[in-house]
């Protein structure tokens, strides 16, 4: 016999058992969306290879290291995507969306990363992803993280905590960049591997490191919040006050650059301590020159988004979140006429209700035996259907999970108990 195939290591599915707790976020996100006039989009899971070179960076660790990337039959260098925002923008641009417009967006789907599977880190992982397009000033940022507070409160989620900073423009980030690179060519013996490579190249990432030992270097760096234009600056001290009027506590966090080269100025980080090594839930910021990076005219941006299995594991550990989607009934057959009308009776029911949630009995069986599948698929009640009860043109409503008598009910009757009884508010 061949050797069973299993998942790829870092790739993971999703059961059954673990849908409530995916639809309760997901569908609390969603109606956070829309109460903002946030419209969905649906974005391919594979671009071209060089989407992500351009807008990402040839020397970030996702391009250099993580990529899942491939030819085609036609010789095309494509990748499953990493991130969502670069698709995000290609999509807008390909079909007209930033001409003389803005526009509100978020999508949601899987990304895929090699690297080594953690808790909370997956090669395979899904994200929600949230951006906005021709909108400049501090306010926009404002709304992103109003929106992710919100989404926090729906879920009731506590324990996060947000961490702010600014990047600034493009011209303040190039000078501090040589100002942090000289200091870092002074200390340079004291750097890990990764900060070597990362010297020349991508500096601003060295901050960034997790590595205990270079804590006491990264701390005496200089401050790039230190050499922000008048602009920038204003910038920031604005969103600081539409946070504390809007009640969002902050903390600013000067080494925090986020590991993508395409960001400016505002960048945050919703982050906890509940989930170890992997504490960032949610991330994000401004990128106003990506757009253009891709062809489109200068637009400004912002957006953020979410790792969906962190979110999963914070509900699990708070004990919140969904609840298992059980049957309503399950429609007990018995007889040839039962089994020959019942699938026709369980779809006039499910048009007359159409939240409940009915299951009918598949295979045949005894009577006895399709009450222990009733009872295993956790309904709240069986619907049994009989040759006696088809003879009348009632059925036969069991509680299952509950004290109380089995009715004898026709299907006006069963429709009126089952909407008092079972309705959603």
């Amino acid at each position: 016999m061949s050797k069973q195939i299993k998942a790829i290591r870092g790739m993971h599915d999703l059961l059954p058992e673990d849908a409530p707790l995916w639809r309760f976020l997901e569908d609390g996100v969603r109606a956070v969306l829309d109460s903002y006039a946030y419209q969905e989009m649906r974005l391919p899971v594979v671009e071209m290879t060089a989407l992500f070179k351009r807008a990402i960076g040839d020397v970030t660790d996702i391009v250099e290291k993580e990529m899942y990337s491939f030819a085609d039959r036609n010789g095309d260098s494509l990748t499953l995507r990493p991130e969502g925002t670069a698709g995000c923008v290609r999509a807008c641009l390909e079909n007209g969306l930033l001409h003389n417009q803005t526009q509100r967006v978020w999508y949601k789907g899987p990304m895929f990363r090699h690297e080594r599977p953690q808790k909370g880190r997956y090669r395979q992982f899904y994200q929600i992803g949230v951006e906005t397009f021709g909108l400049e000033g501090p306010d926009i940022d404002l709304e992103t993280l109003l929106i992710c507070q919100r989404i926090w409160r729906t879920l009731g989620l506590d324990h996060l905590q947000l961490q702010i900073n600014s990047l600034g423009d493009a011209e303040e980030r190039a000078a501090y960049r040589q100002l942090l690179q000289a200091y870092l060519r002074q200390h340079q013996g004291r750097l890990d591997e990764d900060s070597q490579r990362r010297l020349e190249t991508n500096p601003l990432r060295v901050l960034d490191s997790k590595n205990p030992e270079m804590t006491e270097l990264i701390a005496a760096a200089p401050v790039l919040m230190d050499h922000l234009g008048a602009a920038s600056r204003a910038h920031f001290d604005q969103l600081c006050q539409g946070l504390e009027a809007n009640g969002i506590a902050y903390q600013i966090n000067p080494r925090l650059v986020r590991g993508l080269d395409y960001y400016n100025r505002t960048v945050y980080e919703w982050v906890t301590d509940r989930l170890g090594a992997q504490g960032t839930v949610c991330a994000g910021g401004r990128y106003d020159g990506l757009v253009q990076q891709l062809g489109g005219r200068a637009t400004p941006a912002v957006g953020f988004a979410m790792g969906s299995e962190r979110l999963i594991t914070l509900l699990q550990e708070q004990g919140s979140g969904g609840t298992e989607l059980s049957p309503h009934l399950y429609m007990v057959l018995v007889g040839e006429a039962a089994d020959g009308t019942g699938m026709a009776l369980a779809e006039r029911l499910r048009d007359r209700l159409p939240w409940l949630r009915l299951q009918v009995n598949c295979a045949g069986g005894s009577f006895k035996s399709q009450f222990k599948r009733a009872d295993k698929s956790g309904a709240r009640y069986a619907l049994i259907l009989g040759d006696d009860e088809w003879a009348a043109g009632r059925l036969a409503l069991k509680p299952l999970r509950e004290a109380g008598e089995q009715r004898s009910l026709n299907q006006v009757e069963l429709v009126e108990f089952l909407t008092g009884l079972l309705a959603p508010d």
